[in-house]
């Protein structure tokens, strides 16, 4: 669906006391750096997954590499970004045959923002993505239980830790950590767990957005030291990397 197709709706403003976790969107900066994977940004889209070379419809292929699965979000990310979405997999032929069980190609570990669902992002469709979703990207017992779900039970070759600009999460950890204030009930948990990737050297937003890249380097970091997870990356069946999304141009791009 093209922008001037969706209905506007009606916006409700958020009380004043959830600003602190919300975030301003004022003075946010927009990272350079190269798409997701090997695919440049001119990159032709693939051809659709649920059409043959007939047009008839058919069960999809899913990438069985951590390289295919790079180079399939990097070409569905360009076709998002470029408002040439797809919206492939949601054929009867698709569904009936996710009755039986899953197959997703990637694991996309990122935060609630409702402005980055991974699979409009990304342009798939049902049983391509799995995804875990929480503020900030915070890893607890159960989030790693459910990568490690994805990873070992389902055998998902690429774990991608999606960060994102003007994350309302982490500005609400480092406006915390200026101030000395305690946030409401479980949020301050998610402050905790940012607080040791806030970048003291930085001020004012830039200190919000340099955060935003220490803590997927940080996620990373964690989810790569597990032994579980460690161990199919040395095996070379697994591979885990950092991302970034920007609000601004909808570009999804590695964070080293």
């Amino acid at each position: 669906m093209n922008s001037q197709d969706t209905p506007h709706r009606s916006v409700h403003h958020a009380p004043d006391r959830r600003a602190l976790l919300r975030g301003s969107l004022a003075g946010a900066v927009a990272l350079g750096g190269v798409a997701l994977g090997s695919a440049p940004a001119s990159a032709t889209p693939l051809t659709p997954k649920n059409s043959g070379a007939s047009g008839t419809p058919h069960l999809p292929h899913r990438p069985t590499t951590a390289a295919e699965a790079l180079r399939e979000l990097a070409a569905g990310n360009q076709r998002w970004r470029t408002f040439r979405e797809r919206h492939p997999d949601e054929t009867p032929a698709v569904r009936a045959s996710l009755t039986s069980g899953q197959h997703p190609f990637a694991l996309i570990l990122g935060c609630v923002d409702s402005r980055v669902p991974p699979e409009l992002v990304f342009d798939q469709g049902l049983g391509d993505l799995l995804t875990v979703r929480t503020a900030g990207e915070v890893l607890d017992e159960a989030v790693l239980g459910s990568v490690a779900y994805g990873v070992l039970e389902l055998g998902i070759p690429l774990v991608v830790v999606l960060g994102h600009q003007s994350c309302g999460a982490v500005r609400a950890a480092v406006e915390a950590d200026l101030s000395g204030d305690r946030l409401p009930a479980h949020i301050q948990y998610l402050a905790d767990q940012i607080s040791p990737a806030i970048d003291r050297t930085k001020e004012g937003d830039a200190r919000v957005d340099a955060t935003i890249d220490a803590n997927i380097r940080a996620v990373r970091t964690r989810l790569t030291a597990e032994p579980d997870l460690a161990a199919r990356i040395a095996s070379g069946a697994l591979t885990v990397v950092g991302a970034r999304y920007e609000l601004t141009t909808q570009l999804v791009h590695r964070v080293a």
